[in-house]
């Protein structure tokens, strides 16, 4: 909404003396759909979507992470409105510190702080950022009037996993699932609890891969028809054992974690 409503509705905010909010930093574990979120966010809003990851930005040669910085933000300014997605912030803005002054990570920085704050205008230019660790960006970026929205996005809930998991499958038409497959008994299942996303991809992923090798290595026992695909699916089997194979890649402990920063950053989180 931060970002779609001054782009759907200008004048609106122009008579009630509103400025458009500055910008949303997306925050939490890998894997759990802060890019995707990113673009749905800028597709619904019907704008123009500039992607970078942080490290893209950073050169060795002095003065040319900055000039990066500027054409980053004059071909937003050129392709308004759009919205400018900083993908790894913390690696493009870490904290600065005192024996850090002049160093390359200093002065960009100081640029995209000097971009940030319009010196030379930013009307329909929005920010968007994300981070797997928000502790680490520097505080002046998140100042207001700069990434002032600080938005969690969390592991999958039970039934998040089952959306996801109808999202991957289509609603279980590819791959094609067996009837006996539930999808809700899968994402409810102990060993899903602490999938993000991107594992939910995998599962499905290593559950398919499982049943074309049972698929083939049966047809050419049989010797039958390589025209015959109407026996090729997914069955419940083929998700439990992929689900032996494929743990949560965020670990209990990085878990933990992100709930003491959940803490830290709860009073920004709106």
């Amino acid at each position: 909404m931060s970002i779609m409503m001054p782009v759907k509705y200008p004048e609106e905010f122009t008579r009630m003396g509103i400025d458009a909010p500055s910008g949303i930093m997306l925050w939490g574990p890998p894997g759990c759909g802060k890019t995707l979120l990113a673009k749905a966010i800028a597709n619904e809003a019907n704008i123009n979507f500039i992607s970078v990851k942080g490290p893209e930005l950073l050169n060795m040669y002095v003065g040319e992470s900055e000039k990066a910085v500027r054409t980053c933000f004059q071909r937003a300014r050129n392709s308004q409105p759009c919205v400018i997605f900083f993908d790894e912030i913390d690696a493009l803005c870490p904290r600065r510190s005192d024996s850090s002054e002049g160093s390359v990570s200093s002065r960009v920085v100081n640029q995209v702080l000097t971009e940030m704050d319009g010196v030379e205008g930013r009307k329909g230019v929005f920010l968007m950022a994300a981070s797997n660790r928000p502790d680490m960006v520097d505080p002046a970026v998140l100042r207001p009037g700069r990434l002032d929205k600080i938005v969690k996005v969390g592991l999958p809930s039970a039934q998040d996993r089952i959306d996801i998991l109808r999202a991957i499958t289509k609603n279980g038409t590819k791959p094609p699932l067996e009837e006996n497959v539930s999808l809700e008994r899968i994402a409810s299942s102990p060993e899903c609890e602490g999938y993000s996303g991107a594992d939910l991809a995998a599962l499905v992923k290593e559950a398919s891969i499982l049943a074309l090798t049972s698929h083939l290595s049966l047809r050419e026992a049989a010797a039958l028809s390589n025209d015959d695909l109407s026996n090729l699916c997914v069955s419940e089997k083929d998700f439990e054992d992929a689900m032996k194979k494929i743990k949560p890649s965020v670990h209990t402990e990085e878990r933990k974690r992100y709930e003491r920063l959940e803490k830290t950053f709860a009073s920004m989180d709106r």
